[in-house]
């Protein structure tokens, strides 16, 4: 079984993507913690990601692991909670717009749904990724709400109003992607979350899958 969610930043995807699966007792998919641990290693190498073919081969190089407790590896180590530094929220949009990248990660995405049933998350995870998924959901909310989120959180040094600035951009990025843009699948669950908590988007979610 998949469970597809797509949805912009900060509609509270994984979060909700990770509960269902535990209730589920199903493995929990990131696939954005695929693309900023790439991201993680073409910084780290100094590589420039504006040199598609260059970008790519770092990533071909890098050894990744993904732990049942959602965890990446990285070469050996585990990089889980620095994939939200700053330095990878400024680069991973531009990353992941990388076309011959996005296939890599989809590959490997692919090839851990052959064994195991999957609660995913991403941006394009409905429409590309498993267009056949059994269950499709689309999240979203205004940019102030998912920017207040993002600031709450504490995680990063911008301000608010900066945390905003980079949502909206993000948005336009991936909405104008050539390839994996963020669209609404037309069988998608569409879900505003602006004034939901997490636990009232995850019962409608649980109602229709069970």
């Amino acid at each position: 079984m998949i469970i597809a969610i797509d949805g912009p930043a900060g509609t509270g995807k994984s979060t909700i993507a990770q509960m269902l699966a535990e209730k589920l007792n199903i493995t929990f998919l990131n696939s954005g913690g695929f693309y900023r641990t790439l991201t993680t290693a073409i910084l780290d190498e100094n590589v420039d990601y504006t040199d598609e073919n260059a970008a790519l081969e770092c990533c071909k190089r890098q050894k990744i692991e993904y732990t049942k407790e959602s965890h990446f590896i990285l070469n050996g180590k585990d990089i889980t909670a620095h994939l939200h530094d700053d330095r990878i929220a400024k680069n991973v949009a531009q990353v992941s717009a990388i076309v011959s990248i996005r296939h890599y990660v989809n590959d490997l995405m692919r090839e851990i749904t052959k064994s195991l049933s999957i609660v995913c998350e991403g941006r394009d995870m409905t429409t590309v990724v498993f267009p056949n998924a059994e269950y499709k959901i689309y999240l979203d909310a205004s940019v102030e709400v998912r920017a207040k989120r993002r600031f709450d959180q504490g995680v990063s040094n911008m301000t608010y109003e900066e945390i905003k600035e980079s949502i909206a951009q993000r948005d336009e990025i991936d909405k104008h992607k050539k390839e994996g843009a963020l669209q609404i699948a037309p069988d998608a669950l569409y879900i505003d979350t602006s004034t939901l908590t997490i636990e009232n988007v995850c019962e409608i979610i649980y109602k229709q899958i069970s």
